[in-house]
Order: C-alpha cells, then sequence, then structure tokens
C-alpha cells in the first residue's frame, strides 16, 4: 500500500511524445557515430556489418514490444525492477537495481559525459583530455574529465527542479538529435555517396575478414573466429541500442501509462533503429571499408562528415554529437533515479532516495546517481565498465522477458491492457538470440564481461546485509 501512495504522488505530465523522445534520446548517445568501426574490424564486409545492425533493430523492437506488456501490467514507478521483483523475488530485483546504480545506469552517464567533452574538445581545444590540471601518482585529473562532471551536475540540477523542466529539454534535444542524424544520412546520399566505393564495399557481400591496427592487415576468419567477431562486433551496437527501458522507470509520471509506456517504447525503439540502419548504408556508400575500419579513434562519423562537407564536417559532426550526448545523459539522469526511489520504498537503498521534493521528484535520489556517476569519471576506467555494462544488460533483459512466461502462469487472471506481440513466439527468439550472445561473450570476453558477472553477483551478499540492517 505505501509503494501505491508514493507512486500517487507524482505528476503524471508526460505523453505519448515525451516517452517516446525520451526512449530515442536515450538510445542515441554517440555510439553511432563510433561503434561501426570497431564492427567492420570484427567482421570485415558490407553485409557482416549491416546484418549486425539488423539482427540488433531486430532484438531490440522484439524486446521492447515485450516489456509493453509488463509496462501495461505495472505502471509504476521503477519498470524493470518492479517487473522482475513480481515475477521473481526482490533478490532478483536488488541484484538488477545494483547494478543499474553501481555499473549500468551511472557507468553510461560517466561514459556519455565524457564522449560530450572529448567532442566539445574540437571547438574549444582547453577542454581535451589532453589539457592536464593535475597529476598525482597514477591519477590524472584532465579537462574532458572536468567538463563531463559539470555537464552530469548540470542536468542533475535540472532534472531536480521538477519533471517538467527534464521533458522539454528532452523533447527539444532529441528532435535536433533526429532531424540532424536524418539530414547527416540525406546529404551523405545526396553529396558525398560514389557508386564505385558502394559497389566495391559489396563486391563481396559475407566476405569474412578481422583487421588488426597493429599491422594494419587484413585475415580472413570462419569457424568459432567468426562467431567470437559478431559477438564482439554485437557489444557495440547493442551498447549503442540500449537504454530504451528509461522510460519503464518514470511510468508513475507518464499520463495513461497502460497504453503510452509500451507504444513510446515500440515507437522509440522503431525509429532508432531505422536511423542507425540508413546511417550505416550511408557509411557504406561514402566511405570505403578500410576507411571505416581504420578511422582515427573510430570517429567513423567525422571521416564521413570530412567526405561529405570537407573541413567544416568536423565541426558538424562535434556539434551533432555534443546535442547527442547532452540529450542522452538527460534522458538517462531522469529515468535512473526512479528505480532507486522505488527500491528505497521496499527497504533496499537509502530510505531518502524515497523522498520526493516540492518539485515531485526524488531529488536525494538524482543527486546520490550524479555523484557516483561523476567519481566513475574520474576514474578513466569508463571504457571498460562499458563492455561489463552490455553482459549484465543482456542478462536481466532475458530474466525479465521470461518473466513475461512466469506472470502467465502465477497471474493468469491478471488485467493485461496489452499482450506481447508474437508471444510465446518472438519473446523465446529473443531470449534464445540473447543467451547464445551471452554465452559467446562469456567464451570470448571472458576478462571484461566476466568482470560484469562477478559486479552483479557481488549485489547478493550486499542485498543480505541491507535486509538484516532493515529487519534489525
Amino acid at each position: 500500500m505505501k509503494e501505491e501512495i508514493q507512486d500517487g504522488s507524482f505528476k503524471r505530465e508526460l505523453g505519448l511524445l515525451d516517452g517516446t523522445m525520451l526512449v530515442v534520446g536515450s538510445m542515441i548517445g554517440s555510439g553511432i557515430f563510433i561503434v561501426s568501426s570497431d564492427i567492420a574490424r570484427q567482421v570485415g564486409s558490407a553485409g557482416w556489418l549491416i546484418l549486425v545492425w539488423v539482427l540488433t533493430a531486430v532484438i531490440t523492437v522484439i524486446a521492447a514490444v515485450s516489456y509493453g506488456e509488463l509496462s501495461a501490467m505495472f505502471p509504476k514507478a521503477g519498470g524493470q525492477y518492479v517487473y522482475l521483483k513480481e515475477a521473481y523475488n526482490k533478490l532478483i530485483a536488488f541484484l538488477y537495481g545494483w547494478s543499474l546504480f553501481a555499473v549500468i545506469q551511472t557507468g553510461t552517464i560517466a561514459a556519455v559525459g565524457v564522449a560530450f567533452s572529448k567532442f566539445a574538445a574540437y571547438l574549444y581545444e582547453p577542454f581535451s583530455e589532453n589539457n592536464i590540471l593535475w597529476q598525482s601518482g597514477s591519477f590524472t585529473l584532465h579537462a574532458a574529465q572536468l567538463v563531463s562532471i559539470v555537464t552530469i551536475v548540470l542536468l542533475t540540477y535540472i532534472n531536480s527542479r521538477g519533471v517538467k523542466n527534464g521533458k522539454l529539454l528532452q523533447t527539444f534535444l532529441t528532435i535536433i538529435k533526429i532531424l540532424s542524424l536524418l539530414g547527416l544520412v540525406i546529404f551523405g546520399f545526396a553529396l558525398g555517396a560514389k557508386a564505385e566505393i558502394w559497389n566495391a564495399n559489396w563486391a563481396d557481400v559475407w566476405g569474412s575478414r578481422s583487421f588488426s591496427l597493429d599491422t594494419m592487415t587484413w585475415t580472413s576468419i570462419g569457424g568459432t573466429a567468426l562467431l567470437s567477431g559478431i559477438a564482439a562486433a554485437m557489444v557495440g551496437s547493442i551498447f549503442s541500442a540500449d537504454a530504451w527501458t528509461g522510460v519503464t522507470f518514470i511510468a508513475g509520471e507518464i499520463k495513461n501509462p497502460q497504453k503510452n509506456v509500451g507504444l513510446s517504447l515500440f515507437l522509440g525503439t522503431l525509429i532508432v533503429s531505422i536511423i542507425y540502419i540508413l546511417a550505416n548504408l550511408m557509411y557504406l556508400a561514402v566511405l570505403p571499408l578500410d576507411s571505416i575500419a581504420t578511422a582515427k579513434s573510430d570517429r567513423v562519423a567525422v571521416v564521413a562528415a570530412q567526405y561529405i562537407f570537407g573541413q567544416a564536417g568536423t565541426i558538424i559532426i562535434a556539434v551533432m554529437i555534443m546535442i547527442s550526448t547532452f540529450a542522452c545523459n538527460n534522458g538517462l539522469i531522469m529515468a535512473g533515479a526512479r528505480v532507486y526511489y522505488t527500491m528505497a520504498n521496499d527497504g533496499l537503498f537509502f530510505k531518502k532516495a524515497a523522498v520526493l521534493n516540492r518539485f515531485d521528484v526524488p531529488e536525494w535520489a538524482l543527486w546520490i546517481q550524479g555523484i557516483w556517476a561523476s567519481a566513475l569519471c574520474l576514474t578513466g576506467k569508463y571504457g571498460a565498465l562499458l563492455d561489463f555494462v552490455v553482459i549484465i544488460v543482456l542478462i536481466f533483459y532475458i530474466l525479465t522477458i521470461y518473466g513475461i512466461f512466469i506472470l502467465r502462469r502465477k497471474m493468469p487472471n491478471a488485467e493485461r491492457p496489452y499482450r506481447a506481440f508474437g508471444y510465446p513466439i518472438l519473446p523465446m527468439f529473443y531470449i534464445v538470440v540473447a543467451t547464445a550472445l551471452c554465452i559467446l561473450l562469456l567464451i570470448y570476453k571472458t576478462s571484461t564481461c566476466g568482470w560484469g558477472v562477478l559486479i552483479m553477483l557481488l549485489g547478493i551478499p550486499v542485498y543480505y546485509l541491507t535486509k538484516n540492517k532493515e529487519q534489525a
């Protein structure tokens, strides 16, 4: 009963457009401008590059429409945390919330913040990571870290003043971001595309190769090496297409959530998937595959923009990525705090996180999230954190979607305003594909993904300590 009362104190100020823009804005960060370079190196042909993005799009949309059933059943703050608690138990839900706070949400916020500062340095060089401000032993503080922390603090403050402020900023920046990306695709095909480059890229559609930056050579691959390459490639594409669950976290603030949360998930993931596939087709029309694979610092969009717009292309992409990452972090910061709020109501997080301020938002939860994300910016380990994130995210997506099957048995008569599209085939397809990918990642990227699983499992003793303290 306590949770119902707390949810009721949220203001339902977000409509379908706001929800969709939150999904799109949280998904599109810096990934689409960068990760295609690494994907090209892993799989070595236009066919495999596009297939990786298409497969990512398919499983992302399937997952999103599957979540629609859960969001309609439990239209309250906390989203995925609530679904896991209802389908399994508080321990599984806590492990998700723990992972979200420890790495998933905060690590992503840190990484996106640093991406913002790196591209801001194109416009103002002193913002660069090469501008060392202070050094002591192995610790280095550079300008890029400081800029990223300032953006996190600013966005946390804006969102602490009420959901309306965050909503307006999110919708405005996301619309600009969508139009900018579509503009880049259109100008790419209109001004930069060359038939000879397109034909050469598609000459050997399924030629499986990997590229070494050390030797600057391609090597033919097949069998297990190809599987390893696909698994490694999909880390980047899945991370670029992640964070769509954020709209479920703020269901307590969405008008008509039984309908609008699920519809926002579908429309948002579909829009992003189409833009991502079009952007990669544009890269293949403008750049030889070698240029995609060897783009400096993997900034394939910068190289493409230089082909399209000349030297002005660097500035155009820098501004686009700054807008994109700023909007992405706004959505991540807005949504994440609602999970900690719901956990606190269950006695599984700091009690202060359950308090709403005079603007009806969980201000304390917002600031504790911002402080930890800022600390992760200072570690300089955000790159490794992203590898940890993907395996944990996939595990909880699998558990949540399997939760649909469990809840159909546990609560057969529960009201379901929306039922998972293609049930049971499409949800089971997602579970099989995502499980196979997890296994491949654990086999071929044990050093990073193994740490991700360990971080998640460390939440078990924390859960029992928290529970015992609450009972005492």
